[in-house]
């Protein structure tokens, strides 16, 4: 018998996946509109030039706090919405089956850390098999230009 008791909360992810690379941020705990900012305000120097934001309408993309920083990165940032229920349609949620699947699936953590440092080198083995990897996320959306 298998007995596993959990000490952590929760580990939470976003990402940004351009058609060449993708780039990722952990966050302990849930998902807010403050760890939204400081992912795009961490990606906005890796990618030079505007940027085209293709995400779905989960609240915390719809925040106020959200939309207040996206109008004064206007010039540079630009957002379109996933129609709802749609994940099919969305090359990030390829590559969190992925992660979850093939990088992770057997993964038992004792606590947040010894969760948190492999599901970071996962993503970074993922992130260096790109090429290949990449494409297929957006082939799956079929959102492949």
């Amino acid at each position: 018998m298998l007995k596993f008791a959990f000490n952590w909360k929760k580990l939470s992810a976003l990402a940004g996946v351009p058609f060449w690379n993708f780039y990722f941020r952990l966050f302990e705990g849930a998902i807010k509109g403050p760890q939204v900012i400081t992912f795009l305000q961490h990606l906005l120097p890796h990618l030079p030039g505007r940027l085209w934001i293709v995400w779905d309408a989960i609240a915390i993309h719809r925040s106020r706090l959200v939309k207040d920083f996206l109008a004064t990165e206007e010039d540079r940032l630009r957002v379109e919405r996933l129609p709802a229920y749609a994940p099919e349609l969305n090359p990030v949620e390829y590559l969190w089956g992925y992660w979850k699947q093939q990088e992770l699936p057997n993964l038992c953590a004792r606590d947040l850390w010894h969760l948190s440092t492999p599901a970071a080198q996962a993503l970074r083995r993922i992130r260096r098999r790109k090429s290949s990897l990449v494409v297929a996320f957006w082939k799956q959306a079929e959102l492949w230009p």
